[in-house]
């Protein structure tokens, strides 16, 4: 009991350290993300505070942390420049009830069927375009746009200096404190430390309010303000408004629907636990809602933040909920000292997260995959930076889709053998939509033997289909009286099969480890 009780404490400990470590990321992250769709510092601290609690509160992944984002702010930029940022209000609650829609209708699930050269590719694309977001603060004066640090001013003399040694500090201390001890995040404790030796040194480090300062042009700027307040889009409500607006609205929901399921699946699979597509829909489409009667610019899941939040320990629903009320904190109360925080300690933080999230193994995977694969992650990665994450996802699942079925051809190839008295099926290949005819073509119930085994060990199901074709086959041969076995099927489709779960040969040691597109489990 009393272990128990300590464990409960220790997490309850990493999850709200690990939230104000996220908190401290959030704010040039929301400020900078606000600047490049026009619109106020404010505004985008409002959507991180917002979208990050509800999303945390009533989301389908716990530990996942979401806020304003590049991603969606490149989309607005435009909208704001033609329409003001009321239409922007307008459009995000617009893009809150579509992403609510899709989780009401189950399309979560679908995230499942994105391909593992995509994953690839939106993982290393994702990595790629962080580490660009952190070239403007090495820069005096960065022009507006995606590409701006291309022609900005960069930093020299003392001030380069000082900047880069104090983002080698903090990854120094990020990469090796852990061996030390990992009581408290080492993130955390690098911002501290850093934020120290700049004040006992009396270093000209830049620090936040330098680059709101910058940004603005305003030399009294604040990231200071109240409560968001509750505010009803000040647009026509007549159908000019809406073919402003729905076009935007379509395409923010969607790219933030597949930037916070893709993020999903990747933390399934650092935790190896699972999260629920379909709520989670329903929670982003939430807090977009309210974001926008707020005055929050919306937002989706952020993968840096996230990838710092499960380093840093944090992996409950309470680690959200911390980095979004410590966010409020800052903006109330605190922010005179948020803003003394240097930037060198947080660009620091982010470069980590790249090292983290890059997948570097995909370098050793080139020669010893198919080509097909090998221009799908790339291609999904370079999409990923120079358009955006919708358009790189759609391309890569064409690509896939016209690779998978040119090596397929919807058809699963059949093995058959034959061991004393028992007749031994081994499919090879996927189980899904388009090869599952296929698959039940190849048995035969009325001319087998009394004792029948379906070892899937080459095989993987893939989607409900695949799921209903099992429990179709063992019906038959339920019905004539034969005893079948199913071995090598994963938990997840053991757990789907009606009919014939039963049946299943359970081996923790041999069974494959996979997901399945399904409704019941997104």
């Amino acid at each position: 009991m009393f272990q128990m009780i300590v464990s409960k404490s220790q997490s309850m400990k990493n999850d709200v350290l690990s939230g104000l470590t996220v908190a401290l990321a959030l704010v040039p992250e929301a400020v900078a993300f606000a600047f490049v769709a026009g619109v106020a510092p404010l505004v985008g601290l409002y959507a991180a505070f917002m979208v990050g609690l509800i999303t945390a509160v009533i989301g389908g992944r716990p530990g996942m942390i979401s806020g304003a984002t590049g991603a969606l702010a490149v989309v607005m930029v435009a909208l704001v420049a033609h329409h003001g940022v009321e239409y922007l209000f307008a459009t995000v609650v617009l893009m809150g009830i579509l992403q609510v829609l899709a989780g009401v209708f189950r399309l979560g699930k679908f995230i499942r069927l994105v391909p593992h050269p995509v994953m690839l590719g939106f993982v290393n694309g994702l990595a790629i375009v962080i580490f660009l977001s952190q070239l403007p603060m090495l820069q005096s004066d960065t022009p507006e746009g995606k590409w701006g640090w291309i022609s900005g001013t960069w930093l020299s003399g003392s001030s380069l200096w000082i900047m880069l040694g104090l983002i080698a500090l903090t990854m120094s201390i990020i990469r090796f404190l852990p061996m030390l001890t990992t009581a408290v995040p080492s993130a955390l404790v690098a911002i501290v430390v850093v934020c120290l030796l700049v004040i006992g040194l009396d270093l000209e480090a830049l620090t936040v309010v330098d680059f709101l300062q910058e940004k603005t042009g305003d030399i009294n700027a604040t990231i200071a303000g109240g409560f968001p307040e509750f505010h009803v889009p000040m647009v026509p409500l007549n159908m000019e408004t809406l073919v402003i607006i729905f076009p935007y609205a379509v395409i923010l929901a969607a790219i933030g629907l597949i930037e916070s399921l893709l993020t999903l699946t990747l933390i399934d699979e650092m935790t190896n636990t699972r999260g629920r597509g379909n709520k989670e829909c329903i929670g982003q489409g939430v807090a977009n809602v309210a974001t926008g009667f707020f005055g929050g610019m919306g937002g989706c899941a952020m993968i840096g933040q996230s990838m710092i939040n499960i380093n840093s320990g944090g992996r409950t629903r309470l680690s959200g909920i911390s980095a979004a009320l410590f966010l409020l904190l800052f903006i109330l109360f605190g922010s005179v000292y948020i803003e003394m925080i240097p930037l060198g300690a947080l660009v620091g933080v982010m470069l980590m997260v790249v090292l983290g999230t890059f997948e570097w193994s995909s370098f050793r995977l080139l020669g010893r995959i198919p080509v097909g694969d090998t221009l799908v992650g790339i291609t999904v990665a370079v999409v990923t930076v120079f358009t955006d994450l919708a358009i790189a996802v759609v391309v890569g699942v064409i690509m896939s889709a016209l690779t998978f079925a040119w090596r397929h051809a919807q058809h699963v190839e059949m093995e058959t053998r034959t061991e004393g008295g028992t007749k031994v099926y081994l499919p090879h290949g996927p189980l899904f939509f388009a090869s599952a005819q296929s698959f039940k073509d190849n048995f035969s119930p009325q001319s087998d033997p009394a004792d029948v085994i379906i070892d899937f060990r080459d095989a993987r199901v893939v989607d409900h289909s695949g799921i209903e074709a099992i429990d179709a086959i063992a019906d038959k041969y339920v019905d004539a009286g034969i005893t079948l076995h199913l071995r090598h099927l994963s938990a997840e489709c053991t757990a789907l099969l009606e009919k014939s779960g039963s049946l299943v040969e359970a081996n923790e040691d041999e069974d494959p480890k996979y997901r399945v597109a399904d409704d019941s489990l997104a």
